[in-house]
């Protein structure tokens, strides 16, 4: 069985260490792809301090671009050489809620602790998000790839496969938004600009960018945003309303898993106004409401996975903007790296500072 490298996690909370793994060929119904590039998710940094368990040693990262490198038996729509993003939506095709247009709910279990992954000496390596992506070379489902332009940057690329998709699609697909609504964002890193963006997109009036960091309300007037909102203040949501011309907003995306955010985000909604949850707490947190003032005045909260993207249809949607113009992507680039430094690149994301650090693999 071949050997590639990759970024491997033996213990939650500890540094990743490069080592060569063993990957096994792609089954029926797979493809192997030899990735260019892939960035660097806060789930993958989530998952591998511990923060919503799983099987160790593992392979972690799911947001990647590459070149299909081998084809498994049934598969059809994809050939060697064929460029392409690899995302961690998973699908099986056939359960309820794959039938019903929502594959980023598939009901099919995936066992991660038997994928194509393990260690040199034969061991289970569990692959991660049904990606592992922090490696050379990935083995996946052929309904997880979409084929990209071929002179389309990898690097680019391959932030298509979550931070955007999960932000524009919140904006577009689980919010509905309708042009002329009014719109506040919290958390303006790599979702949650891509979220902005998403507003933008789908046409709302004012746009309310809020976070901690008055640099990065700055950068989010960039992608979209008309008004900036510190969450220091002491009472922020106040400032929003006054923004919106002395109302709440219709849709509040909460694009952060701080237990805080989610606390606040009900005081940022008008009546009817409905709340997008798309930041993911660790397991065991919660948060508290007054159910009685979002009956009395019909507030809602949704849970937005993966922005309910299809992505055989938005991707391609998302990568034509892009090319438009209308779809910023090479400025959400904060960093590339080599996969030797992952911790580091880990590390300058946990500060909080970064938009999306990308990892390149050389392919010489």
């Amino acid at each position: 069985m071949p050997t590639i490298k990759a970024a491997v996690c033996h213990e939650f909370g500890a540094p990743l260490v490069i080592e060569e793994v063993q990957l096994a060929a792609p089954k029926s119904g797979e493809v192997e792809v030899t990735l260019d590039a892939v960035a660097i998710c806060h789930s993958d940094i989530s998952f591998a301090d511990g923060a919503w368990g799983g099987f160790l040693p593992a392979v972690y990262g799911h947001e990647a671009a590459g070149t299909v490198s081998a084809v498994g038996e049934g598969v059809t729509g994809f050939g060697e050489g064929d460029s392409v993003v690899v995302t961690l939506i998973r699908s099986c095709g056939i359960c309820p809620s794959c039938a019903g247009g929502a594959p980023t709910l598939c009901e099919t279990p995936y066992d991660d602790k038997n994928g194509p992954l393990s260690t040199v000496d034969g061991k289970p390596l569990s692959q991660a998000m049904a990606c592992g992506a922090f490696a050379e070379k990935v083995v996946v489902d052929h309904r997880q790839i979409v084929k990209i332009p071929s002179d389309m940057a990898k690097d680019v690329a391959a932030l298509v496969s979550c931070g955007v998709i999960t932000g524009v699609g919140a904006a577009v697909n689980a919010a509905q938004l309708r042009p002329g609504q009014d719109v506040v964002v919290i958390g303006a890193g790599g979702v949650g600009l891509n979220a902005i963006q998403g507003a933008r997109i789908a046409g709302a009036r004012r746009i309310i960018a809020v976070d901690m960091s008055e640099e990065k309300l700055e950068i989010a007037k960039e992608f979209g945003a008309t008004d900036g909102v510190l969450a220091s203040l002491k009472s922020p949501w106040k400032a929003s309303y006054k923004a919106l011309g002395g109302k709440g907003a219709e849709v509040v995306l909460v694009t952060v898993g701080a237990i805080p955010a989610y606390e606040q985000a009900a005081r940022y909604m008008g009546r009817g106004g409905r709340m997008i949850m798309i930041g993911m707490p660790h397991s065991g947190e919660t948060a508290t409401y007054e159910p009685v003032i979002m009956a009395a005045i019909g507030q809602g909260m949704i849970g937005s996975k993966m922005g309910d993207v299809v992505i055989q249809r938005d991707i391609p949607w998302m990568i034509d903007l892009y090319q438009q113009g209308r779809l910023k992507l090479d400025e959400l680039i904060s960093g590339r790296w080599s996969l030797e430094q992952i911790n580091e690149a880990i590390a300058d994301t946990k500060t909080g500072a970064a938009r999306r650090n990308v990892i390149l693999f050389d392919r010489a």
